[in-house]
């Protein structure tokens, strides 16, 4: 079993910064990848950033590049995602997603609000 937990969503205005974090517990021998999506009402969940658990390859959506940062610490089985320079179309619940074994789990997604 694997859970998810994620944290550091919030309320901010355009331009601002925030971090998310999203801590593994349970099995976690044989993850390959972790990373974050992001939903809006009405739309399908969306790819934002992944990074491959063994080595350091990230990869982006075109809308956050440069602007957003995932990084990894594997002693404490978390991932971050940096956001920077956040803009309105931010807006979104964002998912934790993590791949294991060719499963896919999901944490239970934190909201973040960017106010213009």
């Amino acid at each position: 079993q694997v859970q998810l937990v994620e944290s550091g969503g919030g309320l901010v205005q355009a331009g601002g910064s925030l971090r998310l974090s999203c801590t593994v517990s349970g099995r976690t021998s044989g993850i390959y990848r972790m990373g974050w999506f992001r939903q809006t009402p009405g739309k399908e969940r969306e790819f934002v950033a992944h990074i491959i658990w063994s080595g350091s390859s990230t990869y982006y959506v075109d809308s956050v590049k440069g602007r957003f940062t995932i990084s990894r610490d594997n002693a404490k089985n978390t991932v971050y995602l940096q956001m920077t320079s956040l803009k309105p179309e931010d807006t979104a619940v964002y998912y934790c997603n993590l791949r294991r074994l060719g499963n896919d789990y999901w944490g239970q997604g934190t909201q973040v609000t960017v106010s213009s």
